[in-house]
């Protein structure tokens, strides 16, 4: 095999008897085409809706059946029976057909903000479907709106512990989704978000945005006016020491712990004292370590 240049630099491989073959441009495309599908994951299979809880992924875009959601009993959620009530209510109107707002649950943490909607959507029964999507995948919540609007089940999307930093612009395509944008929210669709913060950006942020903008009210606006988009906010401030110590004996009840309430007072109150907060998280951390030691399981 021998090879000759031509003008333009190329060299072309020649056969033994003199006659050859000009490569074409199609073959090192059709290598590259075929190596990228060789990489590229397979399309996700479409959903078969059987399950009553969803993870939202991306990249590729597809749902992940949950079997069995991970959630506290309404009737253990102590010390948030206002916030309880107007949830249970929202999403049972939802689940029924009627109108029904976005909701967003704010404030202090530990004090069962998720946990309340996953027992929200427990009530609502197994027509209304529990997606949760992370904050980091908003951007592609458009995608799972157009998904969702052609499916004949209601949807409650759940973002959990959502907020933004300095350089964080997903709360763009947020408020688009929630405001319907040209298209509008699909009927079947609601949202429900936590997070730690009423206006979901932190305070130092909106003071910067106030201090170096042209113009400070209208930079503050922007940032702030997501939360306006959710129709209820729902507040969750610390617990008292008497609602957090009928957490954990409603906890020990539930679960057939024996501990009679004074000693169940003194470690209560030295727990919640050595961990420096007092909510219904630190209560069941101290229900954990509790059956632990008596040797009792928290599966019912």
């Amino acid at each position: 095999m021998r090879s000759t240049r031509s003008r333009s630099g190329w060299s072309w491989p020649w056969s033994a008897s003199g006659r050859g073959r000009k490569p074409s441009l199609a073959d090192p495309l059709e290598r590259i085409a075929a190596a990228l599908e060789r990489i590229s994951p397979p399309p996700a299979p479409a959903p078969n809706w059987s399950a009553s809880a969803y993870v939202w992924h991306v990249e590729p875009d597809w749902l992940e059946p949950v079997a069995e959601v991970a959630r506290v009993p309404l009737d253990l959620l102590v010390g948030i029976s206002r916030a309880r009530d107007t949830l249970v209510a929202n999403t049972a109107q939802f689940a029924r057909g009627l109108p029904a707002n976005n909701v967003l649950l704010w404030g202090a943490r530990g004090m069962g903000k998720s946990s309340l909607v996953k027992a929200a959507h427990a009530e609502a029964g197994q027509g209304t479907v529990l997606v949760e999507i992370h904050r980091e995948d908003l951007p592609s919540i458009g995608r799972l709106l157009n998904l969702l609007r052609c499916v004949e089940r209601r949807f409650l999307l759940f973002c959990d512990d959502l907020s933004f930093s300095h350089d964080d612009a997903h709360y763009k395509s947020l408020k688009a989704v929630l405001d319907g944008g040209i298209e509008g929210r699909p009927e079947n669709v609601i949202f429900y978000a936590t997070s730690n913060r009423r206006h979901l950006m932190p305070r130092d942020m909106i003071e910067n945005e106030r201090g170096s903008a042209i113009n400070p009210s209208e930079a503050v606006e922007e940032k702030v006016s997501l939360s306006d988009r959710f129709g209820l906010w729902l507040g969750f401030h610390a617990c008292s020491q008497d609602e957090y110590l009928a957490m954990i004996r409603g906890y020990c009840d539930r679960y057939g712990i024996e501990i009679d309430d004074e000693t169940l007072r003194a470690e209560a109150i030295e727990w919640q004292q050595t961990r420096g907060a007092r909510s219904g998280r630190v209560a069941w951390q101290y229900v954990t370590d509790l059956a632990g030691r008596r040797e009792v399981s928290l599966s019912l």
